[in-house]
């Protein structure tokens, strides 16, 4: 696997807090734990950001709404295709 660096600057408090806790969980490395963590942080964060989430109720009335709809105009095709080249899952 190739790899990359990252230089970074921290206060001497956090990073002995940081070296305990990636002993204390059995990790070769301050690298390993702060890798893990960054990894876990950011799978979260970009499914957050990638995903939403809505009350049934809000959904039942929005599926009633586009099944009540007339064909979709212009602007809604527009809209649709945007979406499509911004990589939005779940576009028809």
């Amino acid at each position: 696997m190739a790899t990359t660096r990252i230089d970074m600057r921290m206060d001497e408090a956090v990073k002995a807090a940081a070296e305990k806790a990636a002993a204390l969980k059995g990790m070769k490395s301050l690298t390993e734990y702060i890798v893990r963590l960054i990894e876990r942080d950011a799978e979260q964060v970009i499914r957050e950001h990638e995903a939403l989430t809505v009350k049934d109720d809000v959904f039942d009335r929005f599926m009633a709404a586009c099944e009540a709809a007339d064909a979709p105009n212009k602007k809604l095709r527009d809209a649709r295709d945007f979406a499509k080249q911004q990589g939005i899952q779940g576009i028809r």
